[in-house]
């Protein structure tokens, strides 16, 4: 028996907060900012890193755009999940990825000031569980966009 649609993106919502936020902690205990432990020589470190800004840190000091931003992300999808009630297994997926991702960071900013980072991978910015969540659920979203359309062109025949 497969769950409701509504029950799935909730329950992917509440894994991806559950573990974002327990990371971040777990991190934020046993980790000063700024220290590092290799994890995996080379390839992944662990590094407490504050970010007060976006991705990357960038835009630092914008804090308040990017709670606003977040707060949209959300509404925006409650507003599909309302208007068109997703059945699809991926799509619900996916906006419980960016769902819980976006309620992830957004908590941090909140009450903390600022979103807690810890993967290192060092070739490229330091990230945390909920980034992870937000990029693969915004590309879910955009390969079924995608490809829902090259089925619509073919099942059409425009091209």
């Amino acid at each position: 028996m497969q769950p409701r649609p509504a029950l799935r993106l909730v329950l992917t919502a509440g894994a991806v907060l559950a573990a974002d936020q327990a990371s971040k902690a777990a991190v934020r205990r046993w980790m000063p900012i700024g220290d590092s432990r290799p994890v995996v020589d080379g390839l992944l470190s662990l590094t407490h890193v504050r970010n007060t800004g976006a991705a990357f840190g960038i835009f630092p000091g914008a804090m308040g755009w990017f709670m606003l931003a977040a707060v949209v992300v959300l509404a925006g999808i409650a507003f599909v999940w309302w208007r068109h009630a997703p059945q699809d297994g991926w799509t619900v997926i996916a906006l419980g990825l960016v769902a819980g991702g976006a309620a992830g960071n957004l908590i941090d900013r909140a009450f903390l000031g600022g979103v807690t980072d810890f993967f290192d991978v060092h070739v490229w910015p330091v990230f945390n569980v909920a980034d992870i969540a937000l990029d693969v659920g915004v590309a879910i979203v955009v390969a079924r966009v995608l490809f829902a359309r090259e089925q619509k062109q073919e099942e059409t025949g425009d091209g």
